[in-house]
């Protein structure tokens, strides 16, 4: 493990638009949220992933001022996508605190379900975000081609965009989703040693385009490797992809603030 230091604390503020606040409970998710607004973090973006947890986003997001969420099932739970929770996810997702369709894509690293029901829920829920006008968020893990493929399909009727989430694919798809008006996120990955690929990435994104994450409580940045993951330790991935840029936190927040309003909160 890394030597651990202090988290800085930068004088913009970041919005968090990624993680998975339900997977924490009680006073382990008051001090995070405490701990997250001690270091700048002002607003924060909760994640749908599957029929089981729709509900507790929302009420995350009806709960806490400064939580927001979205709704979609992920690739992983594809399996369990069906019209019932199709109608779930449309009808929670006009509440003024869900902000995008998400996390939505296709998994075919792990391949927990079927690929044909990965494809089949991916594009019945680009439609969802089409018909609410809604940005989304998209998972995608070794699907390039079906990724890029699908959202070919669909990005014409799109008025609005959203993000690739924790992106690790290659410069195609980097290039293909920039080029039509996505974001790029970022996260703990790009401090790990071995992923240059990810740094790449960073450098040929446009300021623009690019949103901070953490996918708590997964993928916790270094130096605090080997923890539990959680919305405080944004700064280094701030550091981390202002270093790759060649300019300052201080440079680089403002505009990643920007960003993040633009897909998530348009009518602030």
């Amino acid at each position: 493990m890394s030597k651990k230091r202090a988290i800085p604390i930068f004088s913009h503020p970041i919005i968090e638009t990624h993680c998975h606040l339900d997977y924490l409970e009680g006073e382990a998710l008051e001090t995070a949220l405490q701990a997250a607004q001690a270091v700048n973090v002002e607003r924060i973006i909760t994640i749908g992933v599957s029929p089981d947890n729709l509900e507790a986003v929302m009420a995350l997001a009806q709960q806490y001022p400064q939580v927001w969420g979205t709704q979609g099932i992920h690739p992983h739970d594809a399996n369990d996508y069906n019209n019932a929770v199709e109608t779930q996810i449309r009808a929670n997702a006009l509440h003024d605190k869900i902000v995008a369709i998400g996390e939505i894509g296709l998994d075919y690293h792990y391949d927990y379900s079927d690929r044909t029901k990965q494809r089949t829920a991916f594009e019945r829920q680009l439609q969802i975000a089409i018909d609410l006008d809604l940005p989304i968020v998209v998972h995608t893990r070794e699907a390039d081609a079906d990724t890029q493929a699908i959202l070919a399909n669909f990005v014409g009727q799109m008025p609005k965009r959203g993000v690739i989430h924790s992106f690790t694919s290659g410069q195609a798809l980097a290039e293909y989703c920039l080029g039509e008006g996505f974001c790029i996120g970022f996260n703990g990955i790009s401090t790990f040693k071995a992923a240059d690929n990810v740094r790449d990435i960073i450098a040929l994104t446009p300021l623009e385009q690019i949103l901070l994450e953490t996918d708590a409580p997964y993928l916790t940045p270094v130096p605090y490797r080997g923890h539990k993951n959680e919305p405080k330790y944004l700064p280094f991935i701030a550091e981390q992809v202002a270093q790759v840029k060649g300019i300052t936190p201080d440079e680089l927040l403002p505009q990643v603030w920007r960003n993040s309003m633009a897909v998530f909160f348009p009518a602030a």
